[in-house]
């Protein structure tokens, strides 16, 4: 090899090539022996021994079939080039011993002496692996995209793609299958057209915000749909950088309207329980049921009650007592409650005694007439409603209400679903609406009961008697105040005013077994007041012995002069009050005695009063006198001060005076009955 080096005329000097920035090597006969190494091959391929066949010097070579093609150009002479070529090698300096690099090689026949091939070697490894880099990083684009595709087709019905600005780029397939739009009535503004009017505007004030933000737009909104319906869906879309520039955007439709009218009945239902938890009242809850109601099912919704409807003759006349109502923005105001007579033959009480949800369309504005109270046709009418739902409501196995609810406008007819809707919202609130409805019958009968025992009273010759029962405008409840006045075998006239303790119907029941007792212990014997409420105080201890109750009873029998003398006694009532026709008031305060049923051997004694002609004797209960946190005595003085105001006034006027003059709270009943001796 050593003459190979030394320069010949017309022969290649190799040492030329040592300075060269690719690998060079030259191999000599059939063997391939290594004649020829430069710099830059010894620091590819380290340093491989002169003289030595290739393939035995390149023995960890895995790509064993590079050595057939130094063959191939040494017999045929024709050079041979291969591109990025891989090469493992064995490189003590790499952590695993072994690397694969790629190289570009020219293989050329070499003919100065003896035959051989002369080859160049470009290492080419950091090109092919930037190459591979970028191949790679286009395929997870490509298999990100198939992706991103095969997951749009999955999640929504509708992809689109807008310019920075918002405006689309290209058409929607997805639109143009879903709202029917082509291509032209798409592009620019025109697929606003397709959302519904009341979200439009709505729609482009959230969306412009987003292209403000460069932020992702999550939206939600009403579509018309090729059939000309309205469905709701979940729009999503996000913007494309390069860099740090929006591009474009890529968005996404998704038709959400069952999962949102899932949603909207889960919100009802709890909105309905809800309302039955926080309203007592059988009207307030009626009340918010329809607030309820409308306007997410309906534009008009009202609530009536079937009083007593179990118990009448299928042939007799129904009251229909409108109770609720609700009506959404914009259409006529709340129907008032009102009460109406239905035939027993009319379409509403077929309806409701048919016990199932009715549905009906009809020209708007012209509802059926025989089909719903006239208060409820008449807005109907005005509303220009054109269908309705009339839907009986079972309570304990009796129709206990009908419920109607109307479409105005451009919202279509309620659907199965939503009356199957408004059913669950009634049946979720059977158990509230059975307690009211119950606690509303004993509140009637305790009412009923309490006022056939408020009775006129009698008509005595030289005597003006007035009495007035004034209910609490705030209070359900049944209060236990009565008042009484007869005339006995004698001629005297007996009063009496009393309050039993309780609100309820059992307190109703109390009342009147103590008006009869007292009435029958009256008239039995005519003896002292004192001595009649002693009786009474003993008949209570067996016959209602957890009862107690307070009373005033007074016998008032002619005297001389045209007067009249009162005997009377107290038990645990506030006192009576008398007025003289001199315009002083003041209280009678003897004959004090304890409560009724607290003490059984208790005796209660009388007094007796004169009572001068043009004098008023006023009794009355303590809802008349009594405030929370006020002494008593403050309420009386305000009494004898407004009586001695109205000491002139006729007795109705008197009566009337007080229970509007005096500062009463509202929320206690308040009896009071009157005698005035004319002058």
């Amino acid at each position: 090899m050593d003459d190979a080096r030394e320069e010949e005329p017309g022969r290649l000097t190799l040492e030329v090539f040592d300075p060269a920035p690719v690998g060079v090597a030259v191999t000599n006969g059939p063997d391939h022996r290594i004649g020829y190494t430069n710099i830059a091959y010894r620091a590819s391929f380290g340093e491989r021994p002169l003289g030595r066949p290739i393939r035995e010097a390149f023995g960890e070579l895995v790509e064993r079939d590079y050595f057939d093609l130094l063959d191939r150009v040494l017999a045929t002479g024709e050079p041979v080039n291969v591109s990025e070529a891989p090469v493992s090698l064995f490189y003590p300096d790499v952590d695993t011993g072994r690397e694969e690099r790629f190289f570009s090689f020219s293989l050329t026949r070499f003919d100065q002496g003896e035959p051989g091939v002369l080859v160049v070697a470009a290492d080419v490894t950091e090109q092919v692996t930037a190459a591979r880099r970028a191949d790679d990083m286009a395929e997870t684009r490509r298999r990100a995209l198939r992706r991103f595709q095969s997951l749009v087709q999955i999640t929504a019905e509708i992809v689109w793609v807008t310019g920075p600005r918002g405006g689309p780029l290209e058409p929607s397939p997805g639109w143009e299958r879903v709202t029917g739009q082509t291509w032209e009535e798409f592009r620019g503004r025109g697929w606003i057209r397709a959302v519904h009017p009341d979200d439009r505007e709505p729609t482009v004030r959230s969306w412009q915000e987003a292209l403000r933000r460069s932020r992702p737009w999550r939206h939600l909104y009403r579509l018309r749909t090729r059939e000309g319906e309205y469905r709701r869906f979940e729009v999503n879309a996000a913007p494309v950088y390069e860099g740090d520039e929006v591009v474009e955007w890529v968005g996404t439709c998704a038709d959400v309207e069952e999962r949102w009218q899932r949603q909207q009945q889960r919100e009802l239902l709890r909105r309905a329980a809800l309302a039955t938890a926080e309203h007592p009242e059988l009207q307030d809850m009626l009340g918010a049921l329809a607030d309820v109601l409308v306007p997410a099912l309906a534009d008009g919704c009202a609530v009536h009650l079937l009083p007593e409807y179990a118990e009448r003759p299928a042939t007799a006349p129904v009251l229909v007592r409108r109770i609720a109502t609700a009506a959404r923005p914009g259409l006529a105001r709340r129907i008032p409650p009102g009460e109406e007579w239905f035939s027993a033959d009319s379409g509403f009480i077929r309806a409701a005694r048919g016990r199932r949800s009715q549905r009906r369309s009809f020209p708007p504005g012209k509802p059926p007439a025989d089909l719903l109270p006239a208060g409820s046709v008449m807005w109907m009418a005005e509303a220009k409603a054109h269908s309705m739902v009339l839907m009986p409501v079972i309570v304990d196995g009796d129709v206990a209400a009908v419920v109607t609810a109307s479409a105005c406008g451009d919202r279509p007819p309620m659907s199965d679903d939503d009356v199957a809707l408004m059913g669950q919202m009634f049946d979720h609130t059977h158990d509230a609406l059975s307690t009211a409805m119950r606690y509303q019958r004993t509140q009637r009968v305790a009412l009923a009961l309490q006022h056939s025992l408020l009775v006129e009273p009698p008509r005595v010759p030289g005597l003006d008697i007035v009495a007035r029962y004034q209910a609490s405008p705030a209070a359900a409840e049944v209060g236990g105040d009565w008042y009484d006045s007869f005339v006995l075998r004698d001629g005297a006239l007996v009063l009496a005013i009393g309050d039993v303790a309780g609100h309820d119907l059992g307190a109703a029941v109390q009342m009147g077994q103590l008006r009869n007792m007292l009435r029958g212990l009256a008239v039995d014997r005519e003896e002292p007041p004192g001595d009649i409420l002693r009786r009474l105080n003993i008949a209570m201890s067996t016959l209602s012995p957890d009862s107690t109750a307070t009373c005033v009873l007074a016998r008032v029998d002619e005297a001389g002069e045209g007067g009249r003398l009162l005997n009377f006694a107290v038990a645990g009532h506030p006192p009576p009050l008398l007025v003289t026709p001199d315009g002083r008031a003041r209280l009678l305060e003897q004959a004090v005695n304890p409560l009724l049923g607290l003490l059984v051997d208790q005796t209660y004694t009388s007094a007796v009063e004169a009572l001068p002609p043009g004098s008023t004797l006023l009794l009355y209960t303590d809802g008349l006198v009594e405030h929370p946190g006020e002494n008593l005595d403050v309420g009386l003085d305000r009494l004898c001060r407004k009586g001695a105001e109205l000491a002139a006034a006729p007795l109705p006027a008197f009566c009337d005076g007080l229970l509007t003059g005096l500062p009463t709270t509202g929320t206690d009943d308040i009896a009071v009955i009157a005698v005035r001796v004319p002058e």
